[in-house]
């Protein structure tokens, strides 16, 4: 039955395959002793697509019952303080993962030794489905209403250039004096405008510069080697503001914030190891944010 739905979910069967760690015949063997145990097809399968035949679509919601029973039995024989324990894979962008979530990660394992931890760093939105990936760390304000979300802290960003790029070019002022600056963007996120709010109102500043990546750890380097200026997240940049070698500039205009999110499909029958490790993450990233203590 898991196969079977497996299969419906994912829309193939080397998918499922992939999925459940089988290999593709033993996909293929059990649709077919679910099939003979039910006595009807519940699949057609053509090489371009499966779909649902009258009986397997009759089935379907049936097996989806039968495992959810099946996972509530289970839970309810095993040892309630059992520590969490299995594989958890984590979705996050490089700037995040190298920043915080490296550190918050030793700091769970060493407390659940039990868990292991697979991070994809990654500057893309990914599929959790699809790519196996078990919570995924966001920073957005426009999440899949599909997914679950879990908002964990506030993420703001600063202006800010390095001492020697200054010594060469005056601070600007105001936001407007940006578009007279190498600004060092996001390939996509404020490629050519930054949104601020100054003095209660939202104001855009075209920006331009000769430097762009597609994650911000490239961004805070180029800064901090003298470029230009950029707009970096508070998280990355505010331990090298307090240490002076970059400085923050603008400090009355603040950067649209977002929210950093702890992102998973389902609340169904969540393992142990994923909701401790949601529980720890809401601890080690408070509603205000420890990292900007350093501004």
């Amino acid at each position: 039955m898991r196969v079977f739905v497996t299969v419906v979910d994912l829309g193939s069967q080397s998918a499922a395959a992939d999925h459940l760690e089988l290999s593709r015949p033993v996909v293929s063997r059990y649709l077919a002793e679910l099939e003979d145990w039910v006595g009807a097809r519940l699949m057609h399968r053509t090489t371009r697509k499966l779909s649902l035949t009258a009986a397997g679509s009759e089935m379907l919601p049936r097996c989806r019952q039968m495992l959810d029973l099946s996972t509530d039995m289970q839970a309810a024989v095993s040892v309630p303080d059992d520590a969490p324990r299995g594989l958890l894979r984590i979705s996050v962008s490089t700037s995040f993962g190298q920043a915080q979530l490296a550190d918050a990660m030793a700091a769970y394992v060493k407390r659940y030794p039990g868990v292991s931890i697979d991070m994809q760093m990654l500057d893309r939105t990914v599929n959790l489905v699809d790519e196996r990936i078990d919570l995924a760390i966001r920073t957005s304000n426009d999440l899949d209403p599909n997914l679950i979300a879990r908002r964990l802290t506030v993420c703001r960003s600063v202006i800010c250039a390095s001492p020697a790029y200054l010594r060469e070019h005056p601070a600007p002022q105001r936001v407007e004096d940006l578009s007279q600056h190498n600004c060092l963007t996001h390939s996509y996120f404020g490629k050519s405008l930054w949104h601020f709010e100054q003095d209660g109102e939202q104001v855009s500043v075209p920006v331009h510069g000769n430097i762009s990546a597609n994650e911000a750890s490239t961004l805070l380097r180029a800064a901090m080697a003298g470029a230009g200026v950029a707009m970096l997240p508070t998280y990355q940049a505010g331990v090298h503001i307090h240490s002076g070698e970059l400085v923050r500039l603008l400090s009355t205009a603040e950067p649209r914030e977002m929210s950093v999110y702890a992102v998973y499909a389902s609340r169904k029958h969540m393992p142990t190891a994923l909701r401790s490790l949601l529980d720890f993450l809401v601890i080690r990233f408070p509603e205000e944010p420890q990292w900007d203590a350093y501004l």
